[in-house]
């Protein structure tokens, strides 16, 4: 019984597979037409036909895009930073001495010159003083010749002393002297050493006393010569000069003067920008609040950075013979570098890669797209100058958005003027 089962699914099995593989030559066996296939209509065959001649058409369009040819030109680089004017000189002129002022005061924004009058201060008895230390080295002064008389006396004595002494000692060899008479004459020489010792000490002291004399009368000189405070250079006053009758004291403040003409700008110079700066090279700067502009040359450069922003201080010197730029204005100062090759282009021609990075995007001979990043030199009222660019670039200046690094597109050109 077994047997006939396997027998039977057997034979259901080839009857399934037969059906299914080879069915059109079971359904002639058993007499049935096989079914047509379905003809298709003129009108389908003609739109099949349209979109297949449509669809390498679709795959082959390209966008379109508009492209300027820009020369590389060689352009004076700058290093730009911002800064400030500062005043050449700026000064405290102090007092150096206790007194009253005795003049009237100046007022600030007056022109002075080296050497004019600031403050006025009261002598009090200081002209006293000065008499009285005069006539003190008149007094040392005429001690001297006394003194120098008494050495003078002193030598001769000494002479005389040591005469008397070798007449003496001979007179005792042959027996004429007495030994009394040798002892007598030997302490009149140490005597007369004694006494020009004491003489020279006293000309020493009279010459100390006219050299403390003098001291004094230069001092008490010196001292009038503080009662005038004077400009020490050409200027403008910042301030009022001290105030009638006001008490001066050592270190009290008098005026303060600035020097305008020359005038420095000061600005302070990243590190990587530091080795394109150098002493003497020309230099111009925008005021802010229509200042104008000015240009000037590098006077100092630092050798040391700033601890804290890491910059090099730079200072330019600008003439300013009309007085006309004020101290602590606001500059935007540009120093020349050695000239690079640039492109000038439009600003709206830069765009970003999926990186971030700034660039433009160029055509090749190809008309495919590259992506080439660029830097920014300094921008100008048509468009910016940027480095990194091939000598001829072809920029896209519009559609450069909707295009891609390495895809084909259908350029236009566009004549630019630089």
């Amino acid at each position: 019984m077994r047997f006939f089962s396997i027998l039977a699914a057997v034979a259901v099995t080839a009857i399934l597979a037969l059906s299914i593989l080879a069915r059109p030559q079971l359904m002639a066996m058993l007499g049935m037409d096989a079914p047509q296939a379905e003809t298709p209509q003129p009108e389908q065959a003609d739109a099949e036909g349209a979109a297949k001649v449509a669809e390498p058409t679709q795959r082959t369009r390209r966008v379109k895009v508009s492209v300027r040819r820009f020369e590389a030109q060689e352009v004076d680089s700058a290093v730009v930073l911002r800064g400030q004017t500062q005043a050449v000189r700026q000064v405290d002129v102090r007092a150096e001495t206790s007194a009253v002022v005795a003049s009237a005061p100046l007022r600030k924004g007056a022109e002075i010159s080296q050497g004019d009058p600031l403050c006025e201060l009261d002598p009090g008895t200081r002209g006293s003083a000065l008499q009285e230390a005069r006539a003190r080295l008149s007094e040392a002064q005429s001690r001297v010749p006394e003194a120098e008389a008494r050495v003078e006396q002193a030598r001769a004595q000494l002479e005389e002393a040591e005469i008397n002494q070798n007449a003496a000692s001979r007179l005792s060899e042959d027996g004429f002297a007495s030994q009394t008479r040798v002892a007598s004459s030997d302490a009149a020489v140490a005597t007369a050493r004694a006494a020009i010792t004491s003489a020279t000490a006293g000309l020493s002291a009279a010459q100390s006393g006219i050299e403390a004399a003098t001291a004094a009368v230069a001092s008490a000189e010196k001292e009038i010569e503080r009662l005038t405070i004077t400009a020490p250079f050409d200027g403008l006053l910042e301030s009022d000069t001290a105030e009638l009758g006001s008490l001066l004291q050592p270190g009290g403040l008098c005026a303060t003067i600035i020097q305008l003409d020359p005038i420095k700008l000061v600005g302070f110079v990243p590190e990587t920008e530091v080795n394109r700066v150098s002493l003497g090279a020309r230099a111009g700067a925008r005021l802010a609040a229509g200042g104008g502009q000015v240009t000037g040359k590098v006077i100092f450069l630092s050798r040391s950075a700033d601890p804290q922003t890491r910059t090099f201080r730079v200072e330019i010197e600008v003439p300013n013979p009309d007085l006309a730029i004020r101290d602590g204005q606001t500059a935007e100062i540009a120093i020349a570098s050695a000239g690079v090759q640039a492109q000038m282009i439009p600003q709206s021609a830069m765009t970003l890669n999926d990186n971030g990075t700034l660039g433009v995007r160029t055509v090749d001979a190809e008309d495919v797209v590259s992506f080439v990043p660029v830097s920014i030199m300094r921008d100008a009222a048509t468009g910016v100058w940027v480095t990194g660019l091939p000598d001829t670039a072809n920029v896209i200046v519009v559609g450069q958005e909707y295009v891609t690094e390495g895809v084909k597109v259908d350029p236009t050109y566009q004549e630019v003027t630089q």
